[in-house]
């Protein structure tokens, strides 16, 4: 049967109507309930004094304001999972692999990506991160074939501009347009001396920049998708320090938070210059980009690994006692 926390407190009309709801549910849905007073400990009051009631189902969170209707999908999912994860372990194929103490290199394969999927995405990312930065340092030192190599792979995914690039061993870490309007900086066009405009040629001429000995070298990632991937790495590296133990985070807060802000600066970007020119041109600034990008990727990295986590959980779950019981055949 599964377990269902409550999360109160006395005089609490929401928390009355969703013990309420569970009790109309119980039938359809057999749980056990469990009621968390959050005045009894100060930790819960600081984690869930704004949010009561807090319902918490296996893996499932829901937070107020929730419906009827919410409540019950959660409760149906988790029903179902319950039930899957216990079809699962009670299979009589397994079973009979049980008896049989078959455990394959599928299993362990299987049962090791579970446990560790998480280290390796980190590694890939910590990969995809750091060559666009290793690409000007193999220009600081000379090694130009390798390094051009990094900026001809990294053009497939990302449009290179210099001015919205950052540059290592150079004056400045940035050289923006001179419209984003950044003070006490060199605009990319005093610094090379070449067109800012938004004409094929400048355009052209921007993404195939890479640099020179004063003003320093191009990353190969723009500074949007560099904080991207750096708030994705951020995460999943938390996401690892916390034992991969945090709440879901719900679909409207990545949209809010998330895709919100640089949708609004990249858009506003693209619709303000040609060959749009809707709005009033503008050119979005490094801060702005650095911002919107890290929070969209670590928003982005909390909403996705958390839904992954709980695969491999129940992953982990079932090869682990198909593990345990091989072992004891």
């Amino acid at each position: 049967m599964i377990e269902v926390k409550l999360y109160s407190r006395a005089n609490c009309d929401l928390c009355e109507q969703t013990k309420n709801d569970l009790s109309l549910l119980q039938e359809r849905y057999p749980h056990r309930l469990v009621l968390i007073d959050i005045d009894a400990n100060a930790e819960l009051q600081r984690k869930f004094g704004f949010e009561i009631p807090v319902v918490q189902i296996g893996p499932y969170t829901l937070k107020a304001p929730f419906s009827f209707q919410e409540l019950q999908m959660t409760l149906g999912a988790a029903h179902d999972r319950e039930r899957h994860i216990g079809m699962i372990q009670t299979s009589p194929v397994l079973e009979d692999a049980h008896t049989k103490g078959v455990w394959t290199r599928s299993d362990r394969v299987t049962l090791w990506l579970a446990r560790h999927y998480l280290a390796m995405f980190n590694l890939l990312v910590i990969i995809y991160l750091g060559l666009p930065f290793l690409a000007p340092v193999l220009m600081r030192i000379g090694a130009e074939a390798p390094a051009k190599l990094i900026y001809r792979g990294y053009s497939m995914v990302c449009h290179q501009l210099a001015f919205r690039s950052f540059f290592l061993f150079g004056e400045q870490v940035v050289y923006p347009r001179a419209a984003a309007g950044v003070e006490d900086l060199l605009s990319y066009g005093q610094a090379t001396g070449l067109g800012e405009g938004s004409t094929y040629t400048d355009i052209y001429t921007a993404e195939k920049y890479i640099g020179n000995s004063q003003m320093g070298y191009k990353v190969a990632l723009c500074q949007r998708d560099v904080a991207i991937y750096g708030g994705i790495l951020l995460f999943g590296l938390i996401f690892a320090l916390l034992g991969r133990r945090l709440p879901a985070m719900p679909w409207y807060l990545w949209l809010l938070l998330g895709l919100g802000p640089i949708g609004l600066d990249g858009v506003s970007q693209v619709i303000s210059q040609p060959p749009l020119s809707f709005i009033p041109f503008r050119e979005s600034t490094p801060i702005l980009r650095v911002v919107t990008g890290g929070l969209f990727g670590y928003v982005t990295a909390w909403y996705g690994y958390v839904m992954v986590e709980e695969t491999m959980r129940d992953t982990r779950q079932i090869l682990e006692a198909k593990l345990k019981r091989t072992l004891q055949t």
